[in-house]
């Protein structure tokens, strides 16, 4: 039998995408047999594992992964599990380069063409089927089945879930991811934290209260609220009130465009910080406030800073840290507080937040200073510690 040239040419290239593990008819890069995951495998225990890449297929992305952020909530996780998920791959502020793609897949969330070499970061993974899906699809965030890379228990089906990795394989129903090509590595890994400050800012910007002459506390200075300074700082918001207890936070926040700090270290009493807060916000207390500690304490604590008819976004307790108590005819009904809670993000939420990473890079505004140490793989569990023990601000794996 005669075969012809372009026959030869057509078999060699299904030959070599089969030994690539990919479709011929799909478009792949360098795509490895195995990839490397730093799995926590108990509290406090990251592992680095290998595993065979699945079979891919024309809906899957595969991606070669640059750097990852390292959230509170993968910190909280390593300490204890109090998600229930060991074991399990974290790392979900994460980023890389698109090394296969599907022939099925055209375009990003936004509509946006995609194609290997992309830089792309992951969003929210919603079910589409429950009441919030179903009904209020601009809130997925409260997607009662919500998923996230990097908070997915394992799965040898697909071992790549987690960006704490060599690669993410983005695989199934519901999962939404952006291409980022104009930001640099810091910038996207950066995004998803900034993801949920623009979100809060958001939810603030409901109550009305929040303008270019408000006066806006931040309480509480680690990665979340010095990024929720620059969020309010690119929106223009001109006198921010930062709240802290440890000197180079305060320090960032004042490079970030907070225009008073209070370190709570030295203004020892709440009635000290509260008369600063009065002296620099008109005498009656901020328009509005975000609580970003994660501490009952000062979540206690903040409804006195805010004027009568202010406004409170809570934003700190993205895991159970316990109660408080307040008496709520003075924190909240004799001033008329208006209160809105904040969780996570939803997909939409991603472009205007990419948006505000170029705002920032345009006033100058030294966000990318906020990442202090960067770790290997092999060197989680000591950026975690890194982490716990505050000796940085935001602490990253970054591929080697």
């Amino acid at each position: 039998m005669d075969i012809t040239s372009s026959q030869v040419a057509s078999i060699v290239r299904k030959i070599l995408g089969e030994m690539e593990g990919g479709n011929s008819s799909s478009c792949a890069g360098k795509v490895p047999k195995t990839a490397k995951v730093a799995m926590l495998t108990a509290a406090k225990k990251i592992e680095v594992k290998e595993y065979p890449v699945p079979q891919l297929t024309d809906d899957d992305i595969l991606v070669k992964v640059e750097g990852c952020g390292v959230c509170g909530t993968d910190v909280h996780e390593w300490k204890g599990d109090p998600f229930g998920i060991i074991p399990v791959t974290l790392g979900h502020e994460g980023t890389g380069e698109i090394v296969y793609l599907g022939k099925n897949i055209k375009t990003d969330t936004s509509g946006k063409p995609i194609k290997v070499g992309d830089k792309l970061v992951t969003s929210v993974i919603s079910c589409g089927e429950c009441h919030i899906c179903r009904n209020h699809p601009a809130n997925t965030n409260l997607c009662d089945k919500q998923g996230v890379f990097g908070l997915i228990p394992h799965s040898d089906q697909n071992p790549l879930t987690g960006w704490f990795s060599t690669h993410l394989l983005i695989r199934g129903k519901g999962a939404t991811y952006f291409v980022v090509n104009d930001l640099d590595l810091k910038e996207r890994m950066l995004l998803e934290l900034a993801c949920v400050c623009v979100h809060a800012l958001k939810r603030a910007n409901t109550t009305g209260l929040i303008n270019f002459n408000s006066k806006v506390l931040v309480q509480g200075l680690g990665p979340v609220g010095l990024v929720m300074i620059s969020v309010l700082r690119a929106a223009g918001v001109n006198h921010i009130i930062a709240i802290d207890g440890t000197p180079k936070r305060l320090e960032m926040a004042k490079k970030l465009g907070a225009k008073t700090v209070i370190n709570f270290r030295e203004a020892t009493t709440l009635e000290e910080r509260v008369k600063i807060v009065k002296s620099v916000a008109n005498g009656v207390g901020a328009d509005f406030a975000f609580q970003c500690t994660g501490a009952p304490a000062a979540a206690k604590d903040i409804y006195e800073y805010i004027r009568r008819g202010g406004g409170l976004c809570e934003m700190g307790f993205f895991v159970n840290n316990g109660e408080y108590n307040v008496n709520p005819h003075f924190a909240m009904c004799n001033k008329e507080i208006n209160i809105v809670g904040s969780w996570d993000y939803s997909a939409d939420d991603y472009p205007t937040t990419m948006a505000f990473l170029r705002q920032a890079r345009e006033m100058n505004i030294p966000i990318k200073e906020l990442i202090t140490h960067e770790f290997p793989l092999d060197k989680l569990n000591e950026a975690m510690e890194v982490n716990v023990s505050q000796q940085g601000i935001k602490i990253c794996y970054v591929a080697k």
